[in-house]
């Protein structure tokens, strides 16, 4: 089973306090082992702007290990399609979120985010939710 795991767990794996708890980045850490991880550019960007130039170099070789899953011009447009039938619902998603569904939904993948607004985008396209055990 592979997935896509948006920004805010890549943030929450990348960032963990080794001292604590965190469902999230224990959940990433077993879906990488696992091999089941999928990258996408944009969630790519995401994660290496606005990170510090010393870091930068770091975090963009460790990322480096995830190829991009390729995205196809239809990605784009179905994304559009969400963007502007979810906006008639009065439902708000971003552009990255919603390419993030497009290719889900293409694939057949499931998307690991804490990102509640997906909650509601679920309501509205076809897309499934990874959730952490226990939920």
């Amino acid at each position: 089973m592979n997935l896509i795991a948006d920004t805010c767990v890549w943030s929450h794996f990348l960032r963990q306090d080794r001292t604590t708890s965190n469902p999230v980045a224990a959940e990433m850490k077993r879906l990488i082992r696992a091999d089941a991880v999928v990258m996408l550019g944009p969630i790519r960007q995401e994660l290496l702007s606005g990170v510090q130039a010393g870091r930068y170099e770091q975090l963009r070789e460790y990322l480096r290990f995830y190829p991009n899953l390729p995205l196809e011009q239809d990605d784009d447009e179905r994304a559009a399609e969400y963007y502007n039938m979810l906006r008639e619902r009065g439902v708000q998603g971003s552009w990255t979120d919603l390419l993030i569904c497009a290719v889900a939904a293409r694939r057949n993948l499931k998307i690991f985010t804490i990102d509640r607004n997906f909650e509601f985008i679920e309501k509205h396209i076809p897309i499934r939710l990874h959730k952490l055990r226990g939920e």
